[in-house]
């Protein structure tokens, strides 16, 4: 009877414990998982500058442990496809490729499975940008207006159900920035999905330059590419905010998560 107690206790004790060694919790890398080029530009209007600033350190600070390879570059002028594809993810801030080459390498790149992360300025486009491409790449019309001075935005928080925004409140606060309007809308494409907006209790919107009314989207993503775009990215306060750190970090591991070599944070 002994005997068979002690291996009821051995069962209820070793077994668990060895199924528990099956379902580890934790992946840890024993090399960088991807590599990343981060794209910005140091002669931009100054407040794009700063969030530059602060978003190289902002993605640098995720690259400890050594769990990804961060490269950052001010120009794509040595950047052609092949180059470029080496690369899991481009994050591009405060500036668009140059006209001829670099514009149609970068084409090349989403068109055949590439990454891009974008913020604020990376998709300003008016009637002398003359980039099509770009217009449907983000699933948008041109810039439409914004509001001024930037300031702080309630948006709203539109699915729950994407990987990008699973993990965030239905409506938060957003640091002050400024904010594009587009025309026509990205919600008028089918081929995109809105995850936030700016709310229509702002309205008015602004103090200066006034916005009244209108659909308003600030983060969304085409379904035709590998991406996602964050329509704030204005001046040295935007990394102060938790919710939207998380945000930003959600983005960046989605657009990862697809690379069609596999998932990285899977290996």
């Amino acid at each position: 009877m002994r005997k068979f107690i002690l291996f009821i206790l051995w069962v209820m004790i070793v077994l668990p414990m060895s199924g528990q060694e099956n379902a580890y919790p934790a992946n840890y890398a024993r090399a960088p998982r991807f590599k990343a080029l981060l794209y910005y530009s140091d002669t931009a209007e100054s407040a794009h500058v700063d969030f530059a600033h602060q978003a190289i350190d902002f993605f640098h600070r995720l690259t400890y442990g050594e769990g990804y390879i961060l490269e950052t570059t001010t120009s794509l002028a040595d950047y052609d496809y092949d180059r470029l594809r080496q690369y899991s993810v481009v994050i591009v801030i405060n500036t668009t490729p140059a006209p001829g080459a670099e514009r149609e390498a970068m084409e090349k790149y989403m068109e055949n499975g590439g990454g891009w992360l974008g913020f604020h300025a990376a998709a300003y486009n008016d009637a002398s940008t003359d980039w099509p491409w770009l217009n449907e790449f983000l699933g948008c019309g041109r810039f439409y207006c914004n509001n001024w001075p930037p300031q702080c935005a309630y948006l709203d928080i539109e699915t729950l159900e994407s990987p990008v925004t699973k993990n965030l409140p239905a409506a938060f606060v957003a640091p002050e920035s400024e904010w594009y309007q587009w025309n026509p809308s990205p919600r008028e494409n089918p081929d995109v999905e809105i995850l936030a907006s700016i709310s229509p209790k702002n309205y008015p919107f602004g103090i200066k330059d006034v916005i009244s009314h209108g659909d308003f989207p600030v983060v969304w993503r085409n379904k035709n590419y590998r991406m996602v775009y964050l329509n704030y990215g204005h001046g040295d306060r935007e990394f102060t905010d938790a919710t939207q750190n998380l945000l930003t970090l959600n983005a960046f591991r989605y657009v990862v998560s697809q690379d069609p070599e596999g998932n990285p944070f899977e290996k």
